[in-house]
This record gives C-alpha cells, sequence and structure tokens, in this order.
C-alpha cells in the first residue's frame, strides 16, 4: 500500500474508531507526515518497503538531531510510527511489524510544577468578575474556578456543554478517547458558575450564534484553548505569581493538593481521569518531597 493511503487509513481509524481528540490526530498526522517524506528520501514510498531497519536508522538519526528533540516529542514521534505499523500488520495490509522491536527513549522524569494553595487564592481573585458590568471577568472566574475545582485539562473544560452541569454538584467531563467520568464541584466553583449564568453568559449567548457550549468568547462564540491559555496567562500577571502558570498547572495544584490532603490515589485517578495509576503516582513524589523538605527545616536531628 501506498505510504499516503496507509497514513489517511490510519489517521482515520484512530478518529473514527479509537475516538482520540482532534488534538492528538493533528499531532500523528504531523509526526507522520515527517516519517514517510524521510522514507520518501531513502526511496521508500510503499509500505512493504519499510524494514526495522529503516525503522531504527530513522530513530536514530532523530534522536541525534539539533539540540535534542524533547525526549516526549521523540517518544509521541516514535507512538506514532509503531501505531501506524501495529494498524497495518493487524488489519493485515502486511505481515510484519518493522517497529516490533524499537524501544521508546527513556524519559527524565519530570515532576509537574504545583502552585501553593496560597498561590491559588490569588490567581483566583485575580480572574475578575466582582464589579456587575464585568461579564468577561464572571467568565473568567468561573472557568478558573471549574479547572481547579476539577482537575480537568483545558481541553475539556472549553468544550463543556450547559447541560454538563445539570446533575448540580457535578460536572460531566468528557476526556480522551471520548470517555465520560463525574467529578465532583465545590460549593467556590459552583457559586462562580452560577453567577456566570445568571449574569454574564446570557448576554454573551446574545452577542453570537446560539450554541450549548458553556463558556462563551466576548463575541458570543464558543470560547478556545488558546483563549482559556490567555486568560490563565493574565490572571497570574494581575496577581504577580512569578512561577509559570499554564491550564495544567491548575490540574497539577488540584492532584497535589488533593494528595496532601489525604485523598487515595486511585480516587485522584479517577478523578483526573488517568488510564493507568502509574501516571497519577507521579504526584505522590510531589507530596513526598514537601513532606521531606518539611522535616528537614523543622526536625531538630534532621542534619
Amino acid at each position: 500500500m501506498r505510504l499516503e493511503r496507509a497514513v489517511d487509513s490510519y489517521l482515520r481509524h484512530i478518529s473514527i474508531e479509537r475516538g482520540l481528540s482532534e488534538h492528538t490526530v493533528a499531532a500523528y498526522r504531523h509526526d507522520l507526515a515527517g516519517y514517510i517524506a524521510w522514507l520518501g528520501g531513502q526511496g521508500v514510498d510503499d509500505t512493504g518497503g519499510v524494514t526495522a531497519d529503516l525503522v531504527a536508522a530513522f530513530a536514530a538519526e532523530r534522536a541525534a538531531a539539533e539540540p535534542a528533540i524533547a525526549a516526549s516529542s521523540l517518544a509521541r514521534l516514535q507512538s506514532s510510527v509503531r501505531g501506524l505499523h501495529r494498524f497495518l500488520a493487524r488489519e493485515g495490509i502486511e505481515t510484519d511489524d518493522p517497529t516490533a522491536r524499537l524501544r521508546p527513549p527513556k524519559q527524565a522524569q519530570r515532576l509537574p510544577k504545583a502552585l501553593t494553595i496560597d498561590q491559588v487564592e490569588k490567581l483566583l481573585e485575580a480572574a475578575g468578575g466582582a464589579e456587575p458590568g464585568d461579564l468577561v471577568g464572571m467568565r473568567d472566574r468561573a472557568l478558573l474556578e471549574l479547572l481547579y475545582a476539577t482537575g480537568a485539562r483545558v481541553s475539556e473544560i472549553v468544550q463543556l456543554d450547559v447541560d454538563d452541569l445539570a446533575h448540580g454538584d457535578v460536572l460531566r467531563v468528557r476526556g480522551k478517547g471520548s470517555k465520560e467520568r463525574i467529578v465532583p464541584i465545590g460549593s467556590y466553583a459552583r457559586a462562580a458558575v452560577d453567577t456566570y449564568l445568571t449574569r454574564a453568559r446570557p448576554e454573551l449567548s446574545r452577542r453570537g450564534r446560539a450554541t450549548p457550549r458553556l463558556f462563551l468568547g466576548a463575541r458570543g462564540a464558543p470560547l478556545s484553548r488558546q483563549s482559556a491559555w490567555l486568560v490563565i496567562r493574565a490572571a497570574a500577571e494581575r496577581a504577580h505569581l512569578t512561577a509559570h502558570v499554564s491550564p495544567h498547572t491548575l490540574r497539577h495544584s488540584f492532584a497535589t493538593h488533593l494528595l496532601q490532603g489525604g485523598a487515595d490515589v486511585r480516587v485522584v485517578q479517577e478523578l483526573l481521569g488517568h488510564a493507568s495509576v502509574a501516571t497519577t503516582q507521579i504526584y505522590t513524589h510531589v507530596s513526598v518531597d514537601a513532606l521531606r523538605d518539611v522535616y528537614a527545616t523543622s526536625h531538630p536531628r534532621a542534619r
């Protein structure tokens, strides 16, 4: 099969049958475009011409590229290539999988950066919404409160519909692979969202076309991921936070604060929507480091 056709078939598979997000599919498309371009440079334009040696050479060349491709990016690139060839073998298009012996790059464990509770409170206060006519501020406060209260990904929050809040003190979130999960909402987030729904969203909605989306932009269109990121950055600047703050920072902070408060790691896994508890356990290292710091500075015989 021609490589371009094979890639198209694989992308349709992960989009339709596996339900991966548009963002993930776009990342795989980008990776595989580079891969088949490289194979073309080697004189290969058909899936049957791809060998284990070629795949290994491609991986080695990418690993040695530039001041290093980040290990996480290289791992995703290899995952894209491996997924393509596994799909071709599973569908019977090819008999062999040339990536069978490909080993993913070893990634250094990077602990997520979490804000302190005091920093989170300053960030939320800086969102605005206290003034009666500050419609965008009310939206921003509801957005940030909901991100921190639920630990949801920013892509999950901006995809929410108003009906996803119909259960009162819980939120229905659609995560990766279109998997749904139910996450409780605290009283502060519920109050901020109720204020936004009552006083701000109706006016914002009148400015654009009708949409069921919960969060709207100033002109009434659904709020984008990029706009949500800008909301957080602006609030961090107003709060004079020197730490880097992104949508994922609030997700990290949510998980870390829950574990520090005594929550079971399996519960946090469910709330975050992690497929594996191993992904969630990285946050336990953050909590242990915090305990170690307190012990080192407080115990008379720690040093």
